[in-house]
């Protein structure tokens, strides 16, 4: 693929968040995934009870730092376990687990603080949901963002009403669009979350979220697929109707679709889902994540495609 995809320096034909970080920082960069111990307004009935369906115990932090833990301490040894493949790297304090957003700025600004005065530290990432930032929040963001690189993951999952409702996300597709374009207006990048094969969606479904975040301002997205995880209430609703999952070959051609109906310039933070094992109900494709990655590559090789190649310019 010599020069048909401007955002990639290997056989990639989509804008993976590796080269992105090579692109800005001018070195290897990875995060380190932290859990700072906290809730989510979905949980705790602000918004909802019980969560997203899919979401575990630990909040989508199943490879953060143990919560039990002091921030500092957590990142130590995340990072010194990380350094072992990348000794040279320089990282990202990533806020992974439940909403990291979700408690008095007083707090928010200590967790920050404590990873910005890590040596060798260059950003922020912090996950959270667009019901979950208010106007005190916003403007230390906007104060953060000064500071560093500020990158703000806000969960999507579909822009199917119906699907949003099953899943209990508790949150309108309008309300995640206001936080979008009020986190743009303080120049904070924007990554969005949205997984594929949630029960009952078609391909045309996962299709028209893509096409939706296409025409948002958006710098990032990640793509997961459903996972069953143990002890969640998706387990009992599958256990119970057996919904259809995706193979491994569908869930590669809808990813490969997915990908041509976005902007070139958008990067792909995350391209397949990375579940415990041990957790893992179904698929038991997901355990294999390098084969899905390698095969993504080699489909897209095959069909002569790239990231964009579907997206209008006039």
């Amino acid at each position: 693929m010599e020069n048909k995809f401007k955002y990639s320096n290997t056989n990639k034909r989509y804008h993976t968040l590796d080269y992105f970080y090579k692109e800005k920082f001018h070195q290897k960069v990875f995060k380190v995934s932290l859990d700072a111990g906290l809730t989510c307004p979905n949980i705790d009935g602000k918004v909802g009870y019980g969560g997203c369906i899919y979401c575990s115990k630990s909040g989508s932090g199943e490879f953060a730092g143990n919560k039990n833990e002091p921030i500092e301490l957590q990142f130590k040894k995340v990072k010194e376990m990380m350094l072992k493949k990348w000794p040279r790297a320089k990282y990202i304090g990533y806020f992974q687990a439940h909403t990291n957003t979700y408690a008095p700025v007083k707090t928010l600004k200590k967790m920050h603080e404590t990873i910005l005065n890590q040596e060798n530290v260059v950003g922020i990432s912090i996950a959270t949901r667009p019901d979950a930032i208010d106007d005190e929040c916003l403007k230390y963001l906007s104060e953060l963002n000064k500071k560093t690189y500020l990158t703000i993951e806000l969960g999507l999952q579909t822009t199917n009403s119906k699907t949003a409702k099953l899943i209990n996300r508790c949150h309108s597709l309008d309300c995640f669009e206001k936080m979008v374009k009020k986190l743009r207006q303080n120049d904070i990048a924007v990554v969005v979350h949205i997984i594929n094969g949630l029960p009952y969606e078609t391909e045309e479904d996962m299709l028209n979220t893509v096409k939706y975040l296409n025409g948002l301002d958006i710098q990032g997205i990640k793509i997961h697929m459903l996972s069953i995880l143990k002890d969640t209430a998706i387990e009992k609703m599958y256990e119970q109707e057996k919904f259809p999952l995706l193979t491994k070959e569908q869930y590669i051609d809808i990813v490969i679709k997915q990908l041509e109906l976005l902007r070139p310039e958008i990067v792909i933070n995350r391209i397949t889902g990375d579940p415990k094992i041990d957790d893992l109900v179904a698929p038991s494709w997901l355990t294999k994540k390098f084969c899905v990655l390698n095969d993504i590559d080699k489909e897209m090789v095959k069909r002569d495609t790239y990231q964009g190649i579907k997206v209008k310019t006039n």
